[in-house]
């Protein structure tokens, strides 16, 4: 996936990778799909995941952040047999698995926040416990997006399904079949949510004038020549931040 936004960063992202924005104050930004394979597949799963960030935040600085794959923790249970359980830990800690730290600005930067995003891999006839919250008031849910599903007590999941689990208790996720799942957790905010297009706010007010700030200055404006730039075919994983610094997995 290319990536170019509004303050300047351009980043080629992929196989594991995750790129964090933190929208703020504003940021526009574009993720093209080129078909750098000319001969083969190209397969695709990406997910897009929105945190509303309190009120008192909703005006920082935006910001851009790569977490490559290769730094990212992951939990690697092997079996006897060669069978794997697989946890990668985006946000939030896992057991005692910490994960690398969210943008400051971000909600998930608030330990009492309890955010985690996990991909879980089952191989087939695995099981998994997932660690309790420390609130009953975190939310916790469950999606299946690859594989055969997942048994929960006497419920089962099969693929593109989810469920809301409760998340201040043990949860031991079994799979016959093998799976794969997204966890998404957090604390309520707490505030009111009003969202039209791509803008969230607290109020109506909040979004007319997030409307008008678009419409008067760009968010900074666009600095590319076109709306959705690629990048050279044949560069690899890369991202250049605002202030010109290049970086590249290692």
């Amino acid at each position: 996936c290319d990536h170019s936004d509004s303050l300047g960063a351009i980043a080629r992202f992929g196989e594991g990778d995750v790129q964090w924005l933190t929208a703020g104050s504003g940021i526009v930004h574009s993720e093209m799909l080129p078909l750098r394979n000319q001969s083969q597949p190209n397969p695709l799963e990406l997910f897009q995941i929105w945190l509303n960030l309190p009120a008192v935040d909703k005006m920082c600085e935006p910001s851009f952040t790569m977490l490559w794959a290769e730094q990212v923790p992951k939990i690697r249970r092997i079996h006897t047999d060669g069978r794997r359980v697989e946890v990668v830990v985006i946000a939030g800690a896992f057991d005692d698995t910490s994960p690398l730290h969210p943008p400051s600005n971000s909600w998930a930067s608030k330990d009492s926040a309890e955010v985690a995003v996990w991909h879980l891999h089952l191989d087939p006839g695995t099981s998994l416990e997932l660690p309790p919250t420390r609130s009953a008031e975190t939310i916790r849910t469950l999606y299946v997006f690859d594989g055969d599903g997942v048994q929960i007590d006497e419920t089962h999941l099969g693929c593109d399904t989810g469920s809301v689990l409760r998340s201040n208790d043990i949860t031991t996720l079994q799979s016959s079949g093998g799976a794969d799942c997204l966890v998404l957790q957090g604390r309520p905010i707490g505030e009111p949510v009003v969202r039209k297009g791509p803008f969230v706010m607290n109020d109506e007010a909040g979004l007319r004038q997030t409307f008008i700030d678009y419409q008067r200055t760009g968010f900074g404006g666009w600095p590319w020549p076109v709306d959705g730039p690629v990048h050279d075919p044949d560069r690899k994983r890369f991202a250049v931040h605002p202030n010109g610094f290049v970086e590249e997995p290692t």
